[in-house]
């Protein structure tokens, strides 16, 4: 699976002048997510703070260039929330630890305006998500 480049996401969600089709193509996003291992369902795996139930399954990979790359497999029970994990995986999956860590996630959100259109608790949630995917960054650099 490739999601498309944060760059790509902005310029697209740019296109759409109301936040109806913007959540269309977020949920869209989420559609194109590989499927997740039901033996992943587990409470250590369960993000804290989300309204809806997030899994992350972190892992590793040996790029020839590179060096070490950190993957996630993720899901939610949320067809909006499994969007946003798409738009999170797209800027943090498949990049190094160091890369992970210095990715200023809060521009990219802002590029994409998308905060002020999140309920307060989705905003929290989302952040507890990138918080634990820059922990397991952070832990693996």
């Amino acid at each position: 699976m490739s999601l498309p480049r944060t760059e790509d996401i902005v310029d697209d969600l740019s296109f759409f002048d109301d936040w109806e089709d913007k959540y269309k193509y977020i949920i869209d996003l989420g559609k194109s997510l590989p499927a997740f291992d039901e033996e992943w369902r587990t409470p250590e795996r369960l993000v804290k703070g989300c309204q809806s139930s997030v899994w992350i399954q972190p892992g590793s990979e040996q790029d020839a260039i590179k060096g070490e790359i950190l993957t996630f497999s993720v899901d939610s029970d949320a067809i909006i929330v499994r969007g946003l994990l798409g738009l999170v995986l797209s800027a943090l999956d498949r990049k190094t630890p160091e890369e992970i860590v210095a990715f200023d996630i809060s521009a990219y959100f802002e590029a994409l305006d998308l905060e002020r259109h999140l309920s307060p608790t989705r905003g929290n949630g989302l952040r507890s998500i990138v918080s634990r995917i820059k922990g397991l960054a952070q832990a693996a650099a």
